[in-house]
């Protein structure tokens, strides 16, 4: 054999032995020096109704402060409550509210009040349940309504529109869990009324819970979340382009259906009241024909009733559906 063919072949040889060694070595070494990806962060996780349910909520001492107002029946005081609007305990944040307590007698009934949407510019403490409240009160009801973070003279609200919202549900619970440091109170008999938005949180609060609170709703936001906050998108200035491109990047990252309540109703064991008007221009009869619908074939205790031509606000039948909310909450107060 020639020396130039012996060349050839050792050369040859080395070759195909460096391609087979880079082929062997390549996926081990691609293995080895892959970089990990990067966890994206969930930090709203802590939301999702689930973990809201899974937690222990704190006691905060619901404080008493000045008097806003003083009838014969009973006073009206701002409260402050200092809680942590992520139920984490490393952040303490204030919620104001009113609070009326009956005049004279102790061990009394309470009423916890959650408003509906009113823009923040106009807001006051007591707007949208005040009136209602006056009545409860009046009658030997102790009422309590939150202002919710961001309104009157609360703390600041998150500046994630999502955990905004759900931080109303936090505060409700943290309220509810509360309770007990308002002496007046009986420690047992408690009721949620709830208007229009607050419709939906009272509705989570008892979902989270799973506490048989007597409830009375007033034309509350029951479609599912996000489409309950889709829409109403059009009212915003810009038409809902904001909320729509952060929605868009919240569903890339989180499961929607967790964080609404129309997912859980099999968790509500509360008898419920609901009331409708015909004449609504901000909650469709269809949204809470097609809750009732679903409570009831629960069999949860759900009493339903529709005003022929009544607004948002229950006129011009306001006066007999606060007289029917007020013998709704007789009706299931224990001695």
């Amino acid at each position: 054999m020639g020396k130039s063919v012996i060349i050839s072949i050792i050369v040859s040889a080395i070759v195909a032995g460096g391609i087979g060694f880079a082929i062997a070595r390549a996926p081990s070494e691609s293995f080895i020096f892959a970089p990990s990806p990067t966890p994206i962060p969930t930090p709203l996780a802590k939301y999702q109704l689930e973990a809201l349910a899974s937690k222990t909520i704190a006691q905060r001492e619901i404080e008493i402060r000045e008097v806003i107002t003083e009838e014969d029946e009973y006073t009206s005081y701002l409260f402050e409550h200092s809680f942590d609007p992520t139920l984490e305990d490393v952040q303490n944040k204030i919620v104001t509210g009113q609070i009326n307590i009956p005049a004279g007698g102790n061990n009394l009934p309470l009423v916890l009040m959650f408003r509906g949407y009113v823009d923040q510019s106009l807001y006051e403490t007591g707007i949208g349940t005040k009136n209602a409240a006056a009545v409860f009160a009046s009658n030997g009801f102790i009422t309590v309504a939150p202002d919710f973070l961001g309104y009157a003279g609360s703390s600041s609200e998150s500046g994630d529109i999502f955990e905004t919202r759900f931080q109303t549900y936090t505060t409700a619970l943290s309220m509810l869990s509360s309770l007990d440091s308002i002496e007046k109170w009986d420690g047992k008999n408690v009721f949620i009324w709830a208007h229009s938005n607050g419709g939906q949180v009272a509705l989570t609060l008892l979902s989270v819970t799973k506490r048989a609170i007597p409830t009375t709703l007033w034309a509350p936001v029951t479609k599912p979340f996000p489409y309950s906050v889709l829409y109403y998108t059009d009212e915003s200035a810009d038409g809902g382009k904001f909320i729509r491109r952060e929605l868009a990047q919240f569903e890339e990252i989180y499961d929607v259906n967790l964080y609404s309540f129309t997912n859980y109703l099999d968790r509500i064991a509360a008898p419920i009241q609901l009331h409708q008007g015909t004449a609504d221009d901000a909650i469709p009869v269809s949204w809470s024909d097609s809750l009732v619908a679903k409570l009831r074939a629960l069999e949860l205790d759900v009493t339903y009733h529709k005003y022929p031509g009544a607004d948002h606000n229950m006129r011009p039948d306001w006066n007999t559906v606060v007289a029917r909310d007020l013998e709704f909450f007789e009706s299931y107060t224990s001695n």
